[in-house]
This record gives structure tokens, C-alpha cells and sequence, in this order.
């Protein structure tokens, strides 16, 4: 369980909102944040690895269905960022029934845990499926701006070295519309999904406290967003064999960011 009095506690101000106090947290604290999630995964390890594996094999099957579309399949690998967060409320449930030391629930209650928040919720995770489908067109314009009578017939055909030397004009701005649109995501949900599924908050006030909990401590939320980024890239590299592992060693370690980094009310 992480410690809370020794961050110095920050008291945003917005129009009408009543934001909860935001810690400021030492570059350390992420890796202290994973080693709190791998505890938690180890405790709760039959639910975390069940639905590591069926998240895995839902990502799986994504990516491979749309392998002979290049922008299709890119779009969904790096866009499984952007919904990661609404499909992690199942370890943000886990960890905080560890968290009171409740016992671990029935098979499928955790999918349950949305009845929560239901409205901020639902409303947040049709914000991630806009973003989802816009960054599937962003793919398709880039894709017929610079690919267009390349000869690259699938996602195979463009991660090889050859494809990514040869079109590095392509990757350097796929990466840059993609960084842009993954750290937006990014700082809107770092804390606002463990946040509204924990407290009865709305969606507004949820979105404006992760945005300001992610610009008071940049640096620190930086390296967090790198560590998940490289996890999730090792978990794809390995075909999402091992997502099964990692996505829920992330979901449980967020779950810990988000009580590290948001004073308790």
C-alpha cells in the first residue's frame, strides 16, 4: 500500500468544480506504482490472469482481423491505448477490493463494476471510441498520402526494416499525429476512470482533475506514460501472449497511481 503524507497536496481551482487535492509525486513513485500492481495481481491472480487472457485474445483478434488493411491495423494496434483504460476498470475494481480487504468477488463481477458511475462512465467511454474512430481515419489519410502505390499489402509488409526505412517520412508522421493524440488521451484518463469508478464524480470534474494531476507532476507522468507504452509494446511485439500479463499488471499498478496521486476525501 502506498504512503500518502509525505507529497506536498496541490488544491486546483475551476469554475464551479470541486476538485480533490492532487499530491505531488518524485520521479520514483511509478516504479513503486508497478511493484504495488504486481502485488496485487499476485493476490488476485485467478480474476487478473482470466481476464489478462481474454483482453489479450480480444486485442489479438482485432489486429489480425484487419492484417490485409495497413492503416485499419495500425490504427487498432496503437488505438488499443486509447480504450485500455475503460477495459481496466475490472483491476481498478480488484485492487480496490484488496484495497479494504474484501474478499475477491464471483467470476463476472468485476464487468459489473461501470454500476459504479454508470453516466460518467458511459459518457467517458464514448469520448474513447470518438477519439478511436478519428484516429482510424487520421491513419487512413496518412496511409493514402504517403503509402499510396508503395506495394504494401499488410501490417507484415510495413513493420519490416526495408518498409520503415524506406518510408520513414510515414512513420515520423505517424508517430507524431499518434504521440500527439496518445498523450491527450493520456492525460485525460490517467486518473479519471479509477477516480469516477471510486467516487460519485461527474465526467467534466473527472477530465479536469487527471489533466491537472498530469500537468503538476509532467515529468513523473511522462516516465509513467513511457513505462505503459514500452509494456504494451512488449506485450504486442510477443503477439499479446504476453498482454495477459502485462495488461493486468498495468490495470492494478493505475489503480495505485490514481490513489498516490489524488487525496483521499
Amino acid at each position: 500500500m502506498s504512503t500518502h503524507t509525505e507529497h506536498p497536496v496541490f488544491h486546483p481551482q475551476a469554475a464551479r468544480m470541486d476538485l480533490p487535492g492532487i499530491r505531488s509525486v518524485t520521479a520514483d513513485q511509478p516504479f513503486h506504482w508497478l511493484r504495488e500492481g504486481a502485488q496485487d495481481m499476485a493476490r488476485a491472480w485467478p480474476l487478473s490472469l482470466f481476464y489478462g487472457i481474454v483482453f489479450a485474445l480480444l486485442g489479438y483478434g482485432l489486429v489480425h482481423a484487419a492484417e490485409d488493411k495497413p492503416h485499419l491495423a495500425m490504427a487498432l494496434t496503437s488505438g488499443f491505448l486509447f480504450v485500455a483504460p475503460v477495459l481496466a476498470t475490472v483491476f481498478y475494481f480488484l485492487s480496490h477490493r484488496l484495497e479494504h480487504h474484501h474478499k475477491l468477488p464471483h467470476l463476472f463481477v468485476p464487468l459489473l463494476s461501470w454500476r459504479a458511475n454508470p453516466g460518467s462512465l458511459g459518457l467517458f467511454t464514448v469520448m474513447l471510441l470518438f477519439v478511436l474512430i478519428s484516429w482510424e481515419r487520421i491513419s487512413a489519410i496518412l496511409v493514402g498520402l504517403f503509402l499510396n502505390g508503395s506495394g504494401i499489402g499488410g501490417l507484415s509488409d510495413l513493420l519490416s526494416l526495408s518498409a520503415v526505412q524506406q518510408h520513414a517520412d510515414f512513420v515520423l508522421t505517424y508517430l507524431a499525429f499518434g504521440g500527439v493524440l496518445a498523450l491527450m488521451v493520456f492525460s485525460l484518463s490517467v486518473v479519471s476512470l479509477p477516480m469516477m469508478l471510486h467516487r460519485k464524480v461527474d465526467f467534466a470534474t473527472a477530465l479536469v482533475t487527471s489533466f491537472m494531476a498530469t500537468r503538476l507532476n509532467f515529468p513523473v507522468m511522462l516516465l509513467w506514460g513511457i513505462l505503459i507504452a514500452g509494456l504494451v509494446a512488449v506485450g504486442m511485439a510477443t503477439d499479446f501472449i504476453a498482454m495477459a500479463v502485462i495488461f493486468p499488471w498495468l490495470g492494478h499498478a493505475s489503480w495505485h497511481a490514481y490513489r498516490e496521486l489524488i487525496e483521499r476525501g
